[in-house]
Formats: structure tokens, C-alpha cells, sequence
């Protein structure tokens, strides 16, 4: 039986983030902290932010939408590199995606010594535009939104609110987060798998034509 990495990533991040409520010690030690990081060199706050989440409602959102996506992505990299290469390469699609979407953040917060990120976000976002690129013609109900829209419609119009949020700053979560960890994920997949990008276009040129 082969173990599933998106299982062990849900089972992780739901555990750490309900014992981190309780446990202020935890949260202060692990959340992304810019000016600590840069203070005293924390950077292992890059990984563990992203096993905190600020409520339920934030966990909930983002290890459904892992988990849903997740499976296509898995399943082609088990298929295409074995079940340890392909594990390895999924955990760094998701791991990745959270610490390199961190970066912009770090960047623009580390003289700052009030400001917090935390969340699976930029890992979530990786995930979901790999399943994208593999499957542009999936179909996504999206809120408030009475239709379903094909994934990748969704994809352009996520990107671009995100990067549209992230300039605005006219809110509390990190849109920077989701728009650069969904390009690392969109970058990432065409190194890994490169053909893909041939099997996103003969996907898009039969929706279209």
C-alpha cells in the first residue's frame, strides 16, 4: 500500500494547527515572523508557518482544497517517477510552494516587527495550478457564481485577483502568498514534467476549437 503524501500533509497540519490554538509558546515559535527572521535568523519559519492556520474556517478551506486537487497531481507523479521519487516531488511541490511564496512577504515585512503570515496558502495554490495544467477542462463550481467554469478560466482570474489583492493590501490575508506559490506550482510542473505543457494546450485547443 503506498503511503499518501497529501494524507500525511492534512493529518500534520490539522493536528499542529488545533494544538497551536491552545499553545501560544508554539504559535509565537512557529509563525512567520519577518523581523524575527531576519532579527535572528529563524528561517525554519518559512516551513512552519505553514502548518498553523489563523481559525477553522482557514484550516477547513485550505486542506479540502488540498486534498481535492492533490489527487490528480499525485496520482500522475506516482505514475511518471515511482512511488519515492514521486513523493519526494509532490512534497516539494507543496513545501516548496509555501516557502518560496513566503519570499515576497520576508522581503517586504522584515523591518516590520508587527507583522505575521501564517497558512498553507502558497502550498494549497502550487498544488491547485499543477492539477491545472493537467487537467485545464476540470470543472469548478465558484463562488457566488450559479456555474460550474473549466479549471483554467478559474486559474486566470484567481492569478489575477490575487495579484490585483496583493498590490491593493486592503485586507488581512496574504494574496502574495497565493499568486506566487500558484506560479512556483506552474513553474515547478514544467520542469518536472515538460511534455506537459503540450497536453495543456491539446486540452484547451479541443474546448476551444
Amino acid at each position: 500500500m503506498e503511503l499518501s503524501p497529501t494524507l500525511v500533509m492534512v493529518v500534520l497540519t490539522v493536528g499542529i494547527s488545533l494544538y497551536a490554538w491552545s499553545n501560544q509558546n508554539l504559535y509565537d515559535s512557529w509563525v512567520l515572523d519577518p523581523y524575527r527572521v531576519k532579527r535572528d535568523n529563524d528561517w525554519y519559519r518559512f516551513v512552519t508557518s505553514g502548518f498553523l492556520h489563523a481559525d477553522f474556517g482557514h484550516l477547513l478551506f485550505n486542506m479540502i482544497a488540498l486534498y481535492s486537487f492533490s489527487q490528480t497531481v499525485e496520482y500522475i507523479f506516482l505514475q511518471l517517477f515511482g512511488p519515492t521519487t514521486g513523493i519526494l516531488y509532490f512534497l516539494l511541490l507543496y513545501l516548496g510552494g509555501i516557502v518560496v511564496s513566503d519570499i515576497p512577504t520576508y522581503l517586504r515585512h522584515r523591518d516590520d516587527p508587527n507583522y505575521r503570515s501564517l497558512g498553507a496558502s502558497g502550498g494549497v495554490s502550487s498544488v491547485i495550478f499543477s492539477a491545472i495544467l493537467f487537467n485545464p477542462l476540470g470543472k469548478m463550481l465558484v463562488f457566488p457564481l450559479p456555474f460550474e467554469i473549466p479549471s483554467f478560466i478559474f486559474g486566470f482570474l484567481y492569478l489575477g485577483y490575487s495579484y490585483y489583492m496583493g498590490r491593493r493590501r486592503g485586507d488581512n490575508i496574504n494574496h502574495d502568498a497565493h499568486f506566487y506559490g500558484a506560479l512556483y506550482g506552474l513553474v515547478l510542473t514544467f520542469i518536472l514534467v515538460p511534455r506537459v505543457g503540450s497536453i495543456f494546450w491539446s486540452q484547451i485547443q479541443e474546448f476551444l476549437f
